[in-house]
């Protein structure tokens, strides 16, 4: 089965902009994918649709599961996504209310939510900040608490949206390790081609909207001329 499958894709937002100009999209469970563009490109926008925050014409499939009216509660369980702002994604008085409100809100008896609140602080080495203040966290640990709030939804998808951005680069290097380490499907929107570089053996190219290029991350990432004519 294809973890995500998006035919004739397109978007435009209100003002007329056109994000999304026919996307054809396939990823197959597994695969961690790198999505690449210039600022503008659509990749944001193609992530928000992955779980129904956007909704354009054409198709959007999640494990075989069409994204849209009475199927969103499902698909937004199984597609993990992490905004590239942790800002917008914090929420809550503490990191532990934070991480916990996914959980809660899938009906999960009290135990199994401290249970997976205690899972994915750990995994994203956050133990014992479970009562701090998500604001008063520096940029790299709300990168981690926002990582770990859609952790504990136990997603089979992980959609991350520029996760390096703003990171020193000790912070860097530890998210680079976690990320590599989860087992589920990921898509990685950034303009951090050596970051690409390090998980995804695949990487699709956008650029004002269409996919310029789909293929081997090395064979993409390493056409000096290809990178150049769109941004990059």
């Amino acid at each position: 089965m294809m973890a995500v499958e998006v035919s004739c894709l397109k978007y435009a937002y209100p003002d007329g902009h056109e994000a999304l100009a026919g996307v054809d999209l396939t990823v197959g469970e597994g695969e961690s994918v790198g999505i690449l563009g210039p600022n503008g490109a659509g990749k944001t926008t193609l992530l928000l649709h992955l779980n129904g925050i956007l909704r354009g014409a054409g198709t959007v499939r999640i494990l075989g599961l069409d994204a849209r009216d009475g199927n969103l509660r499902e698909v937004r369980r199984m597609v993990g996504l992490v905004f590239q702002d942790p800002d917008s994604q914090l929420f809550c008085p503490t990191v532990f209310d934070d991480v916990a409100f996914g959980p809660l809100n899938l009906g999960l008896p009290a135990d199994e939510v401290r249970r997976r609140v205690a899972k994915a602080l750990g995994d994203v080495g956050l133990s014992g900040c479970e009562h701090r203040s998500p604001h008063h966290l520096s940029v790299g640990e709300k990168k981690m608490a926002s990582l770990a709030t859609v952790l504990a939804m136990e997603p089979e998808i992980l959609a991350l949206d520029e996760p390096s951005a703003n990171l020193d680069p000790r912070a860097r290097r530890e998210l680079i390790a976690l990320i590599a380490g989860l087992p589920m499907t990921k898509l990685i929107a950034s303009h951090d081609l050596d970051l690409v570089g390090k998980l995804c053996r695949r990487v699709v190219l956008l650029n004002q909207g269409r996919i310029a290029a789909d293929g081997p991350a090395c064979e993409i990432m390493g056409d000096e001329g290809l990178l150049r004519t769109n941004g990059l």
